[in-house]
């Protein structure tokens, strides 16, 4: 099942045209035909590094559980990235010092992407310091190392920073497809104080939920579940191309039994 292909209906999202969502900056003209990245290393990029997403083709989606953060809603998890790592895993950063953009709430409103702005202020919150600073560093430690984001990728009449605006709005509309919170709860598995888990049972309600996929799972040294990542591989651009999912090539970090999911607090 493909991500842009889902009914994004479990945090009041409907299914939007990926291509709609970028009109402002034309779409990327790519299609989604071409292979999909890290699959077959014998398969070629595309001829141009704007339809094919190299090297950071492992394309992962964490989403944490902060029980501390004012703000944060109870009945979902929140948003921490989407990162492009290398297809064996590894990965660069601060690909691109020079689009380190500042204010991103100003550039997503300036852009008509007001809507997805708000979404962030709900479901991306930093735990430490100022939403801004999260986004701004989401952009430039990990947005600035999509190939297919690259400002050649773009029309030559886009405005400055749209490149950045095309991946907050992808980061939220994957973050849409993946309810984890609400995937756990149709099994029965909701935060507690008294209650512990099996590893087995959440990846089984995960993986039962998501057509199949096996997602990796983070705990803390108490035994406390604070993030999970979903993977994906890409055909087509990050713009408007199709988040083909994949199970995790890691194993969750958490204990095989007692495993703490304790309610928010912010």
């Amino acid at each position: 099942m493909l991500v842009s292909s889902l009914v994004l209906s479990s945090l009041g999202a409907c299914y939007v045209n990926p291509m709609k969502l970028f009109q402002s900056i034309g779409g990327s003209g790519c299609g989604t035909s071409g292979p999909a990245s890290c699959q077959n290393t014998d398969t070629p990029p595309a001829a141009s590094s704007c339809c094919f997403e190299s090297p950071g083709g492992l394309i992962m989606q964490t989403q944490v559980w902060d029980t501390n953060v004012a703000g944060s809603p109870e009945d979902s998890w929140t948003i921490h990235g989407l990162w492009p790592d290398n297809c064996d895993g590894t990965y660069i950063e601060n690909c691109d010092p020079s689009r380190d953009y500042k204010n991103i709430a100003e550039l997503l409103e300036s852009q008509g992407a007001s809507s997805t702005l708000e979404f962030m202020q709900q479901y991306w919150l930093n735990n430490h310091g100022t939403n801004e600073k999260f986004w701004e560093h989401e952009w430039a430690t990990h947005g600035t190392c999509y190939s297919t984001l690259d400002v050649d990728c773009l029309p030559s009449d886009s405005p400055t920073g749209a490149e950045a605006v095309a991946f907050f709005e992808t980061v939220v509309k994957v973050f849409k497809t993946l309810p984890t919170y609400d995937w756990l709860a149709q099994a029965g598995i909701t935060p507690s104080y008294s209650q512990t888990y099996s590893l087995s049972s959440l990846l089984s309600a995960l993986e039962a939920a998501s057509g199949g996929y096996t997602p990796a799972l983070t705990c803390s040294r108490s035994h406390t579940l604070s993030s999970i990542s979903w993977y994906f591989n890409l055909k087509g651009s990050v713009i408007d191309g199709d988040f083909v999912p994949i199970n995790a090539p890691t194993q969750s970090s958490c204990p095989s039994s007692g495993i703490q999911y304790v309610p928010k607090e912010g």
